[in-house]
């Protein structure tokens, strides 16, 4: 294996030393758009070199215009193939699909004597990948709705890596996109503070009764739970589950709530671990009281009525609530968050039409 080169690194420099002479000379007066996006690690900055063994090594997507795509696509696909180098720094720019149980993995291998390479230029609308990533077009209104039903993973993914070339606006797309409208943002946190409510006093209630698993189990909820309203505290799309920990060690609040976060998990019984979640509890309390949204709220935990240690998180959430009601934000009749906080499944929230359809619990 050749030394490892960050894969965000790796495209740009395909792009520029491989690629982009080849199309300068081929299709010199062809608009487009080169940019590396998509929630691979590379894009997302998290490879390594173990990060190689599948859907990694020099590539990037191409923009075209409809127009451009439907008349030359093909024929930019082909002329990359039989022009393009059989490797670059050191890495094949051929790749094979796996078939049937993973349509989606490919693998980098040498192309045969004489053969064109497959390689993995993708060629790409603003609109269609959109359209496919999202479940509806880039422009246009966006309402609540529509950003309650987005995959936060794929708002990460679009608004992720890098744009090496721009002749027709993806930047100003990616912008738009760049994160949460303030109403939205509030409900968010809202929803999510609602939802550290409902489980609070069952760490203690759960151990108390001997059940150390459900505590742990209910505890580790709770701490997703707080972490990713970090991630809203800063502003900040989460991604899914693979490099959620590593995501949440880079936010700004990393470095200092994370052994938080590890002591609740790694505590051997209920009580030690309501202790260390009431750290965690109280620095996530200062940090929505650093952010100014809603009047200081004491971050303090204290008795549930029953002897378990609480925040009681729904101060937080009614605080953000009222806000939201006297800005007239639609969905506060409902708690139930975006479909990023009430849905489990990695596979359903990838889904853009599955998402979408749950417009409807907004209506």
């Amino acid at each position: 294996m050749p030394e490892f080169i960050n894969g965000l690194r790796l495209g740009e420099l395909f792009y520029e030393e491989a690629a982009r002479p080849l199309l300068e000379e081929h299709f010199p007066s062809l608009p487009y758009s080169a940019a590396m996006l998509g929630w691979s690690s590379e894009v997302l900055g998290y490879d390594d070199a173990e990060s190689r063994d599948h859907n990694w090594g020099p590539r990037f997507q191409l923009f075209l215009t409809q127009k451009d795509y439907e008349e030359r696509g093909n024929e930019i696909t082909q002329t990359l193939a039989r022009e393009l180098p059989r490797e670059f720094r050191g890495y094949s720019t051929n790749f094979r699909a796996i078939p049937d149980d993973a349509p989606n993995v490919v693998l980098a291998e040498p192309a045969g004597a004489g053969e064109p390479v497959s390689h993995k230029i993708d060629l790409e609308t603003v609109e269609g990948w959109f359209q496919h990533n999202m479940g509806r077009p880039p422009g246009g209104e966006l309402t609540a709705a529509d950003w309650l039903t987005f995959s936060e993973q794929k708002l990460l993914a679009f608004t992720s890596g890098r744009v090496f070339r721009d002749d027709l606006g993806l930047e100003a797309v990616r912008q738009r996109f760049h994160y949460y409208p303030e109403d939205v943002w509030l409900y968010l946190l809202a929803c999510e503070w609602k939802y550290v409510s409902e489980e609070e006093a069952f760490v203690g209630r759960a151990g108390f009764v001997g059940d150390e698993v459900g505590s742990t189990v209910i505890a580790a909820r709770i701490v997703r739970r707080l972490m990713r309203l970090c991630f809203l505290y800063e502003r900040r799309y989460a991604p899914y589950s693979k490099w959620f920990g590593t995501a949440f060690s880079r936010l700004a609040c990393g470095p200092a709530l994370a052994p938080l976060m590890r002591a609740a998990l790694n505590a051997t019984g209920w009580r030690e671990r309501e202790r260390r979640l009431a750290d965690a509890y109280e620095a996530v309390a200062r940090m929505h009281n650093e952010s100014r949204l809603t009047e200081p709220i004491e971050a303090k935990v204290s008795p549930h009525g029953r002897p378990y240690l609480v925040i009681h998180a729904d101060r937080f959430g009614l605080a953000l609530l009222r806000r939201l009601e006297a800005r007239g934000f639609p969905p506060t009749k409902f708690w139930v968050g975006s479909v990023n906080q009430f849905a489990a499944s990695d596979d359903a929230l990838t889904d853009a039409r599955l998402c979408r359809a749950l417009k409807v619990l907004y209506e």
